[in-house]
């Protein structure tokens, strides 16, 4: 019973990021464009590689999931 809530609960979550993602665009306009990121643009390719996004988000979310299992304690 415990794994259908945390489904329907992640499912939720992703509903509302992608809510998010298509009605405030800009808000995530961040990610991909910090220092540290690597973009290589030419004629006929685009390499993203978002490190340092990717780093930010990790911690982010890390903290978040650490706070709420410690809320749920």
């Amino acid at each position: 019973m415990e794994v259908g809530k945390t489904l329907l609960a992640l499912g939720i979550l992703l509903a509302l990021l992608g809510l998010l993602l298509l009605y405030f665009p800009k808000l995530f306009a961040w990610f991909g464009h910090l220092p540290g990121d690597i973009r290589i643009e030419r004629e006929n390719l685009r390499v993203y590689i978002p490190i340092t996004s990717a780093l930010a988000l990790s911690l982010l979310l890390s903290l978040l999931f650490n706070l709420l299992s410690a809320l749920r304690r």
